[in-house]
């Protein structure tokens, strides 16, 4: 087939679909449904998941966890020798910074928040925040998780630390409710009834799917934290691999210096947790993977919905157009030029209700962004070039049927056609 004849095809194939307008538009309904649904939730996805990733990359990529039981699991449904195990120390970090000359440093924090059943409230003058996330932390945590990063005066000083001082750094949205028209440093809050010198407020930070994350937490020495709450039993640790040094090697030295500490039997199973940055991308994946299948069926039933429709409007126009496919087999046609004709229809119509359905996907995906920025909608390119696959692949698989019955029609049969 010559270009001239491909052009002319085209031509064809699109005057015969807009005489047919309403006609074509049901057809396509399918076709644009499930491809506006791909890429819709595709573009959620992709955005979501360049959002985790920045956040695994907030943690640190050298950085690890110790806990005392596995991350992103409900401890009510874990075995029992899992839930009774017994709890770190909140100086075990100092034990490994002392034992461990393969980590770059380690740090124990302590956390008390509503979802443990424990209330904070923070005040100032006429000012209060409550659901505060309260932290106690060591000097090294900032160097630890790169998140905690202070945007004004200062983190945790060593000198805080060893003298239990009642100093405190916020997050910038309780700075900002606090202080709404003043310097919060060198200001003194209350505290769960006690008095404590702000000494810096962090960055902003973008949360986790619209919850405030840093902003809303305020931070205190470990040992004050230890001192006030003396009732806190679940400390985590963190520790962090040289940025020249083997990864394997600083886990490995944790653990060993672990075990010995906590008394675990050599052939014993670890009765603690060392968990990598990335464990937050692997729960994501495993929560995605069923949204992705179900994504997958709606689709193929709005894809299959199109491609029958498709099947059927070309079954009719073959019928409508018997006389005329008689005509041109008369004058010369051969079967791969009717084929190809009713093919080339077919195709443009699925063709049709991909990029509407891409244009559709897109403009959702950017009304999401605008409206919800806590879910980053990204339409990328791939999933684009897979929109128009998906359509020609439907044109032409549902296509097929009617194009080779046209052209194998008897050319005097369809002559005879009324």
């Amino acid at each position: 087939m010559t270009r001239h004849e491909a052009v002319e095809n085209l031509l064809v194939a699109m005057d015969t679909l807009r005489s047919h307008k309403v006609r074509s538009g049901l057809t396509i309904l399918g076709i644009v449904i499930g491809v506006t649904s791909v890429i819709t939730v595709a573009s959620i996805i992709e955005g979501l998941n360049r959002f985790v990733q920045s956040k695994v990359e907030s943690l640190g990529s050298r950085t690890f966890f110790v806990s005392r039981l596995p991350a992103g699991q409900d401890p009510n449904r874990l075995p029992l020798k899992i839930r009774i195990r017994k709890y770190l120390d909140f100086s075990d970090a100092a034990y490994l910074r002392a034992t461990c000359p393969d980590i770059a440093t380690a740090t124990t924090f302590g956390t008390r928040a509503f979802f443990f059943g424990q209330t904070n409230v923070i005040s100032y003058e006429g000012q209060r925040v409550e659901r505060v996330f309260l932290r106690g932390a060591e000097p090294e945590l900032s160097e630890a998780i790169p998140a905690y990063t202070v945007g004004q005066g200062r983190f945790i000083s060593r000198y805080d630390e060893d003298h239990s001082r009642s100093v405190v750094v916020l997050g910038v949205d309780i700075a900002d409710s606090l202080f709404p028209h003043s310097d919060p440093i060198g200001k003194q809050v209350r505290l769960n009834g006690q008095l404590f010198e702000v000494i810096g407020v962090f960055e902003k930070d973008s949360g986790f799917f619209g919850a405030g994350g840093i902003n809303q937490f305020a931070m205190i020495p470990l040992n004050k934290f230890h001192k006030d709450y003396p009732d806190t039993k679940e400390w985590a640790i963190a520790f962090t691999a040289p940025r020249d040094g083997d990864i394997q090697k600083a886990k490995d030295e944790v653990t060993e210096a672990l075990r010995r500490r906590r008394h675990v039997p050599f052939k014993a199973e670890n009765d603690f947790e060392i968990i990598s940055p990335d464990f937050i991308s692997a729960l994501w994946n495993n929560l995605t993977g069923a949204l992705v299948v179900l994504t997958g069926i709606i689709s193929s039933v709005g894809l299959l919905v199109g491609g029958i429709g498709v099947m059927n409007i070309m079954l009719i126009s073959v019928t409508e157009r018997t006389s005329e496919i008689g005509v041109r087999k008369a004058i010369g046609a051969r079967k791969a030029d009717i084929r190809l004709q009713f093919l080339m229809e077919a195709t443009v119509l699925s063709c049709t209700g991909g990029a509407i359905g891409i244009t559709l996907g897109a403009i959702i995906a950017f009304l999401v962004r605008s409206f919800m920025p806590s879910i980053p909608a990204t339409l990328s390119l791939l999933w684009v070039v897979l929109g128009v696959g998906i359509s020609v692949a439907v044109g032409v698989f549902f296509g097929y049927y009617p194009a080779n019955r046209a052209a194998n029609l008897d050319p005097i049969v369809a002559l005879r056609y009324e």
